[in-house]
């Protein structure tokens, strides 16, 4: 005899009330807080806007952030006009790189202006009024040896205050960041409109 519509709204009921009470039991044991590390990497696409929308949740809530970019330049972007004209009172923005290695070829001067994205950087994460400080593209940085590994390291290790959150973007993390990393998500590339000869637009790549 087929079950009925009462009959299943029964069983739907008691399951979510099982599920209730050991989500509930979980929860209890979560009390903890902590300045996080966070790591948005992998080949996939919304790396940097992931960072981004941790950053405007700050912004919701009233928490002082910043941004620094490591690798874009000064070229539009919808994420940097909005928090610049509208929220600048509580996040910052720097954008310090000056385009990708292609674009610029010239190493002397990418290294340069990492290392003055990587000082900022520093100076933002020690300040104790900032909640969230968002290093977009700092992998690439880091791949390329732009930055000492090490240094970064360090830092974020022993130098972070313990309740501030730092998020690190960018393709091809490095072990050693992932492993003093808390979260770490990793974003695949399933498809994507360049392939088809589609190019970068206004609201969904900038």
């Amino acid at each position: 005899m087929s079950e009925t519509e009462s009959e299943k709204n029964a069983r739907h009921n008691a399951r979510m009330a099982k599920i209730k009470v050991a989500r509930d039991r979980m929860m209890e044991t979560k009390t903890g807080e902590k300045g996080l590390i966070i790591v948005h990497t992998g080949p996939g696409k919304g790396k940097s806007s992931s960072g981004f929308g941790m950053i405007m949740r700050c912004v919701g809530h009233g928490m002082p952030c910043a941004v620094v970019q490591f690798i874009k330049g000064n070229w539009e972007s919808g994420e940097r006009n909005v928090l610049k004209t509208r929220f600048a009172d509580l996040c910052t923005v720097h954008t310090m790189g000056e385009g990708f290695t292609w674009e610029t070829q010239d190493r002397a001067r990418d290294v340069a202006a990492a290392m003055a994205a990587w000082e900022k950087a520093k100076e933002l994460i020690r300040d104790p009024a900032i909640h969230m400080v968002l290093l977009d593209e700092i992998n690439i940085a880091l791949r390329y040896d732009y930055i000492p590994l090490d240094d970064v390291i360090a830092f974020l290790r022993d130098e972070k205050p313990p309740m501030t959150h730092v998020v690190l973007t960018g393709r091809n993390a490095k072990p050693e960041l992932i492993e003093i990393a808390d979260l770490v998500s990793e974003v695949q590339a399933v498809k994507h409109p360049f392939k088809q000869g589609i190019k970068a637009q206004k609201g969904v790549e900038y």
